[in-house]
């Protein structure tokens, strides 16, 4: 019942807004920009020449300010439109620009995605492969015959029927990892199966997890991050614009400027659609827009609506504690990024989320 309030705001949200935005086009309208590699360059488009209202805009970065942000950066075809830092770090004792490193929080989760899927593009793993072919018989408390029916793509969609009830749910030690329900038949935002794709990516390609990412990644599209184990999780670090340089090869479609990052056509289109018949805004570790109903962090059943309704329906966002977001919009060629601190103490604050949005599509106007 934590986030009962939030929720049914959302849900009145949801049945009252009036969805403006275009529909998604099959084609890409405009070719991307792709920044440099190794460079801090970066073209930029000015909102006046977008035909963007500057008033709105100004009212945006208010808006973000008011609620902790410290990194907003939007980008249009690939080029910044608006770029803007606010604060000091964690330590309070410089400046936050773009050199910063920032966390992701559970937005993390799509880096993990896509690594997962560009191992199976190179053999290997498959994700229809149970998880214990990975990480050994034992990784949970589960029997046998319970634990085979776990399969890493019930990792990567929140559905490997662990329980989620009294336990803690960052805890990956097979104590605590027990049986609730069959694979596949529940939707539940459960840290600890996710954690541990870390350890498939690893077992699977026997390279350690950020060795892969700088493979993967950082060589490929510039990012510039880090893993970091915090606890029992995996926590990405990373600056603003790497982010954004992720978001701008998802756009992309798995491609960055020239190469073909990830080839896997079918495992990127599957990433960012739905993943199961339980939670509709949900891909691999993906949250999706325009769908009819949406499970969110810490509940069990589907609230009506969609997970923006003042977002464009094609929307694809990773989404973090603490308002943790990369977001990724087709039909309008944007990406958008904004971390910094809590607006308020929900999971995702998905509200906030919402709000951003509202003041964004005022900013874009038509």
């Amino acid at each position: 019942m934590k986030y009962l309030i939030a929720l049914m705001a959302t849900c009145l949200l949801s049945c009252s807004s009036e969805n403006v935005n275009p529909q998604p086009d099959p084609q890409q309208p405009t070719a991307l920009y792709f920044p440099p590699n190794g460079s801090n360059t970066w073209e930029v488009s000015s909102l006046e020449s977008l035909g963007w209202n500057a008033l709105k805009a100004e009212e945006l970065k208010t808006f973000l300010a008011s609620n902790g942000t410290r990194a907003f950066i939007v980008l249009k075809d690939g080029k910044i439109v608006m770029e803007h830092y606010w604060g000091n770090n964690l330590t309070n004792t410089a400046p936050f620009d773009q050199t910063k490193l920032w966390y992701w929080a559970s937005a993390g989760k799509t880096l993990s995605a896509f690594l997962t899927g560009k191992a199976q593009e190179e053999g290997f793993l498959n994700i229809q492969n149970k998880t214990s072919d990975y990480l050994g018989t034992g990784w949970t408390s589960l029997t046998t015959a319970q634990e085979n029916q776990i399969k890493v793509v019930h990792q990567l969609t929140m559905t490997t029927g662990l329980q989620f009830q009294n336990v803690n749910l960052n805890c990956t030690s097979p104590n605590c990892l027990t049986f609730r329900a069959n694979a596949g038949s529940q939707w539940y935002y459960h840290n600890a199966p996710y954690t541990l794709l870390r350890n498939v990516v690893e077992s699977a390609t026997n390279k350690t997890y950020q060795q892969y990412t700088q493979e993967k990644l950082h060589q490929t599209i510039g990012m510039d991050g880090t893993w970091v184990q915090q606890a029992e999780g995996n926590v990405y670090y990373s600056t603003a614009r790497s982010a954004a340089r992720f978001g701008l090869m998802v756009l992309a479609k798995g491609k960055w400027n020239e190469n073909t990052v990830m080839n896997d056509t079918n495992y990127f289109n599957q990433m960012v659609s739905t993943s199961q018949n339980l939670n509709q805004s949900y891909g691999y570790l993906w949250w999706l827009n325009g769908k009819n109903s949406v499970i969110y962090p810490g509940v069990t059943i589907p609230i009506s609506g969609s997970l923006a309704p003042n977002a464009p329906s094609d929307l694809v966002a990773a989404m973090g504690k603490n308002g943790q977001f990369v977001g990724v919009v087709s039909s309008n060629n944007l990406v958008y990024v904004r971390f910094g601190e809590a607006p308020n103490d929900d999971l995702v604050p998905v509200l906030f989320h919402d709000q951003m949005w509202q003041k964004l599509k005022e900013v874009i106007g038509n």
